[in-house]
């Protein structure tokens, strides 16, 4: 009898279901796999990137694929014999049920056709436990009053996202359909006047050098502090969603949604942001801002303000965000003020390469460029000459650089001094957007203008209206307004039939 109770191909008793549960278990698939990788040389081969030794129910199947592992990994044959013999020189073959064990779980298989599948299944269990025990050890600690709700949550999310990352995977396929899908996106490419692939920035001389920001692809927007870059990123996010009807998430980890919106509309109405703050507006600026802000109202931008936002929580929202409004492109401002998992706190470049890494891993995932802000560090203000940020300047970890499909640096000489180029040309107003690192294109420079008053970078082409001081008369222009018509209001102003004046107020 005790042969029988320690013998591991004994079938476990039945249990009422209504009494107690099971955990999630393939026994018999396991010894298929087993034996199939024992069985046929190349079996191994299929199973290695879907299995560990872990994702097995039983301890005794563990120890067998852990073997059969070691043994693939130091090149040496895998059959009954070798990890018996193995196992021998482990002192694990009789915990296993012996030599008679490992020959009759080869009879349980005629061949390894289905591996594979089986072995999916096993993983798909294993899955399944990992979160049952996830989830009692989180209501566990949840009735534990002595142990803080943000550290709870701080362990669940680390426990869910190493789940989900040690199990996503994606189906290989055969460059013959891979071809084809290439070619179709060359001749869809070929129709377009603008020669565009990607999701336009709204900037000509970059989507030039860029064909647009493209799937999957993880570009690293980085500067000095007051630079730009929050007024480079809203004015990209503006110029998808309002010119090209393009879906923007927009991440700030830095500053609320509130002030992101206010930021968009100075720069839309380009109307002093002092009077957009305070609403000390003339009645030609209310007529002003209530028809260019209609432009903005209907633009697909959902913004998500959630300070020191988790990497785990980013992709779960941007998960939902692509389900529920087909994202074409994710913002983050910006990526320091970002955590990863608790494991890496207190080494800050570690957490910042985890953050990077998981950042290129939901562009790829999603299928959409995902533009994260990057500080630099002080480097940039110690060094001599023109101050322009190269690659080493980027601020805690190198893998930004090698995670990163593109890094642009935002330069604006005249922040330092520099008034004049060397052809004796005004830097005042201009900003280089310094295409440093291209994956899979060109590197270079694009010249742009930043209007400073309105925080909004344009092509350096545009033209400019000369501003109107204040006791500058301008024509008046009755404008019709789709916002009068609703009682409400955008601006609760919906009596406002005003005389506007289109031309920009005075700087403040």
């Amino acid at each position: 009898m005790a042969q029988k109770r320690n013998n591991p191909q004994s079938k476990p008793l039945p249990i009422d279901l209504e009494l107690g549960k099971i955990p999630p278990q393939a026994p018999e698939l396991e010894e298929v796999v087993l034996g199939a990788v024992m069985l046929e040389k190349d079996a191994i081969v299929e199973v290695m990137d879907i299995l560990t030794p872990e994702c097995f129910y039983k301890e005794e199947h563990q120890k067998i694929f852990k073997v059969i592992i070691d043994l693939s990994t130091n090149d040496k044959a895998i059959d009954i014999l070798t990890v018996t013999e193995e196992l021998r020189k482990r002192k694990q073959l009789e915990e296993v049920g012996g030599p008679l064990y490992i020959a009759q779980l080869t009879s349980r298989v005629a061949s390894s056709a289905h591996v594979e599948f089986h072995a999916r299944i096993i993983a798909q269990k294993h899955i399944q436990r990992e979160l049952i025990r996830i989830s009692s050890e989180i209501q566990n600690r949840a009735f534990d009053d002595s142990i803080d709700v943000n550290d709870l949550l701080d362990y669940s999310e680390s426990e869910l996202f190493n789940v989900a990352q040690g199990n996503i995977k994606k189906e290989t396929v055969k460059i013959n359909l891979l071809i084809k899908e290439a070619i179709n996106q060359i001749e869809e490419a070929g129709k377009r006047e603008d020669s565009l692939v990607g999701v336009p920035s709204g900037f000509t001389g970059l989507d030039r050098m860029t064909s647009g920001w493209q799937k999957s692809d993880l570009v690293i927007v980085a500067a000095r502090p007051s630079m730009g870059k929050t007024a480079f990123v809203l004015s990209m996010a503006r110029n998808m969603a309002v010119q090209n009807n393009k879906s923007v998430a927009l991440f700030s980890l830095e500053m609320s949604s509130l002030q992101l919106v206010n930021r968009l509309i100075v720069a839309e109405t380009e109307l002093p942001s002092s009077r957009i703050r305070n609403g000390k507006l003339k009645d030609y600026e209310w007529e002003q801002l209530d028809y260019k802000i209609k432009s903005l109202v209907d633009a697909p931008i959902y913004i998500d303000d959630t300070p020191a936002i988790s990497i785990f929580e980013l992709r779960a929202k941007c998960r939902r965000l692509k389900r529920l409004y087909n994202i074409d492109i994710i913002i983050i401002d910006y990526l320091q003020l970002m955590t990863g998992i608790p494991e890496n706190k207190g080494n800050r470049e570690q957490e910042v390469s985890t953050i990077s890494r998981a950042l290129k891993g939901i562009a790829k995932e999603l299928d959409v460029p995902v533009i994260a802000l990057s500080q630099l560090n002080r480097s940039v203000e110690i060094r001599s000459g023109s101050k322009r940020p190269q690659l080493s300047d980027l601020r805690e970890s190198g893998a930004i650089e090698q995670d990163a499909d593109m890094v642009i640096f935002i330069h604006r000489p005249e922040k330092y001094g520099f008034l004049e180029d060397e052809e004796g040309n005004s830097l005042k107003g201009i900003a280089e957007i310094i295409l440093a690192k291209h994956r899979n294109g060109p590197i270079g420079d694009v010249m742009l203008r930043f209007k400073e008053d309105f925080a909004k970078f344009v092509d350096i082409e545009d033209d400019f209206i000369t501003p109107l001081d204040d006791d500058t008369q301008a024509v008046p222009v009755t404008v019709s307004s789709r916002m009068n018509e609703d009682p409400g209001g955008f601006m609760g102003n919906s009596d406002l039939k005003r005389n506007a004046d289109f031309s920009d107020e005075s700087p403040f």
